[in-house]
Order: C-alpha cells, then sequence, then structure tokens
C-alpha cells in the first residue's frame, strides 16, 4: 500500500524538483516503482496528456 501512495508523489515531485544525488537510495527506489509492470503502464497510458501537466512535462521518465 505505501508502494501506491508513494509512486505518484516521487513521479510527479521528481518533475517539479529532481531527487538530489546525494539521496541514491530515494532515486533507487522510484526507480524500481516505476519499473514495476502495473506503474509503468499507468506511465505509458498517461503519456498523451503530459502537455496537461502545469509546469511542463521534462523529456524523461
Amino acid at each position: 500500500m505505501a508502494d501506491s501512495a508513494a509512486a505518484p508523489a516521487l513521479f510527479y515531485g521528481d518533475w517539479i524538483h529532481p531527487i538530489a544525488e546525494r539521496y541514491p537510495i530515494l532515486a533507487a527506489y522510484r526507480a524500481r516503482l516505476l519499473s514495476r509492470p502495473s506503474v509503468a503502464r499507468v506511465v505509458d497510458e498517461a503519456r498523451p496528456y503530459r502537455s496537461f501537466f502545469p509546469l511542463g512535462a521534462p523529456d524523461r521518465d
């Protein structure tokens, strides 16, 4: 359940304020979450809507 709550926060949070290099464990956790099939599917299916992100979506993830 914690992973389900953390995935969106880390996904979009990293867009707004990239995870600093001094937090490698947090960055690795985010990468593991994004590699999960269920999370990867949601990210892929949402790609057409990235232009609606108010601050602009980066060209990563």
